[in-house]
This record gives structure tokens, sequence and C-alpha cells, in this order.
């Protein structure tokens, strides 16, 4: 059996969607020894989020940007939680829409996520910023 926790920084990140997957791939070589398990992952953050999406076309991370900047507003006057700044309550609810956490299976060794899957880093404040990611792999070894 593998139980192993960890914390991933991610530095100095733009505002976006970031395909992360390789990072946390490279960060976890434990993966490698899991027959059959899963992993979880959890952002500590309540205005960046995760998720799993296209991994092949970047067009993809920049349409979701477009659709979100443009449906949810930076605009102090319409919200009551404003002192971080116009880009904090938007943020706040990109990140209740998408979510914090994510389930991955893994089966002999990989990530069993699907052909075209990967993990984005969804960053939706205006400032670079750190990050923070537990991860927590929990599996059967081979």
């Amino acid at each position: 059996m593998i139980i192993k926790s960890k914390d991933i920084i991610f530095k100095d990140y733009s505002r976006g969607f970031h395909l992360i997957t390789d990072i946390i791939i490279n960060n976890l070589p434990e993966i490698n020894n899991v027959k059959n398990g899963i992993l979880f992952l959890f952002i500590k953050h309540t205005s960046a989020s995760i998720t799993i999406n296209e991994n092949s076309d970047s067009s993809v991370r920049d349409d979701l940007e477009f659709f979100f900047k443009k449906n949810i507003k930076e605009d102090t006057k319409i919200y009551k939680h404003s002192f971080e700044g116009p880009d904090d309550m938007p943020a706040h609810i990109k990140s209740t829409i998408i979510g914090n956490n994510l389930h991955i299976p893994i089966l002999n060794g990989r990530l069993n996520l699907g052909t075209w899957q990967g993990i984005y880093l969804c960053e939706h404040r205006n400032q670079r910023t750190s990050r923070i990611i537990t991860t927590s792999l929990i599996g059967n070894s081979f």
C-alpha cells in the first residue's frame, strides 16, 4: 500500500488557465509504483481553482478565460466584497463555479486520464501569485 501526501507550490502564475499535468506527475514519482489507486488534488485558495479539460489545443484555455471574463464582470460597484480590488470577488465566483478539488484514478502507474484530458490550474486574479495544491496519493503497489 502506498499513501503519500505532498504540497506542490506553483510560483508566479499569471491570470488564466494553465496546464499543470506534467508538473503534478513530475512531483509525484510514486505514481509509477501504483497498480491501482487514486490521486486527490486540493487547491488551498479561494480565488483560484483546478479542473480537468483539453490538453492539446491551447485555444481552449484562451476561450475559457474569455468566457469567464465576459460573463463575470470585474465591477466593484456590483459586489459588496471589494476591498482586495475589482478582480477579487469575481475570482471567488469563478473558483466556486470551477471547484477546488479533483479525484483522478491511477491505473498501472499512470493517471487514468482520457486521451485529451489535462489538469488545469485556473488563476483568477490579475496579479501574478503563488498557489499551493495539496496532493494525496493512495493505492496498491505492484
